[in-house]
């Protein structure tokens, strides 16, 4: 029953789009489904880095990451920013950016690693989930899996979903209001972090 509530509520958690779906998806309708899903990589790197870190130090780093909370917040708005600019003006569209698979990944990572309410949401999410007479380590081990896997396939749904939908717009809009519209959702993703507070 536990294992139940668990899928369906992480389900719907990342379902909801957050910093990592939003960049995803203006990856994705910007720069077509395979940047997108290098996007998808790099968050889901970051994603495991965070769901390690949880796993191993779940006290130590609620504090740690308490007093550090806005510092790498704006870290990750501050980027997401000139991210929007850069597309929405021209200087980070294009060339190098665009087809370089690197450069994707190590966005996608930057975006996620910067965002901290991700970790401390790991922390203090997965230990609902289990019991006192397992081993907690590989409980949460077992869980992280499950949610990671789970983010992985609804992120790439998202980069192939919004790469066809950009397919088509493509023959009834500029490939430059495209790349507006992805540089209007790094903003947004800006602004969803920037919402986020504390604990």
């Amino acid at each position: 029953m536990k294992m139940l509530t668990f899928t369906l509520i992480s389900a719907a958690i990342i379902l909801v789009p957050g910093p990592n779906v939003l960049v995803i998806i203006s990856t994705s309708i910007s720069h077509g489904k395979i940047r997108g899903l290098q996007t998808v990589a790099g968050t889901s790197a970051a994603m495991l880095v965070q769901l390690i870190l949880a796993a191993l130090a779940t006290t130590w780093l609620v504090n740690a990451l308490t007093k550090g909370f806005s510092l790498l917040k704006w870290m990750g708005v501050l980027y997401l920013i000139y991210l929007g600019l850069g597309q929405i003006l021209g200087f980070a569209s294009g060339g190098k950016t665009a087809s370089n698979g690197v450069t994707t990944f190590q966005r996608g990572f930057l975006v996620s690693i910067t965002n901290p309410k991700t970790l401390l949401f790991f922390s203090t999410y997965l230990p609902q989930f289990t019991n006192e007479e397992g081993h907690y380590l590989y409980q949460i081990a077992v869980l992280s899996l499950i949610f990671w896997a789970m983010a992985i396939s609804l992120d790439s749904a998202y980069a192939l979903t919004s790469s066809k939908l950009a397919a088509k717009l493509e023959s009834q809009v500029s490939r430059r209001r495209v790349e507006c519209l992805g540089g209007f959702l790094y903003l947004g993703a800006g602004a969803a972090l920037a919402a986020t507070k504390e604990g």
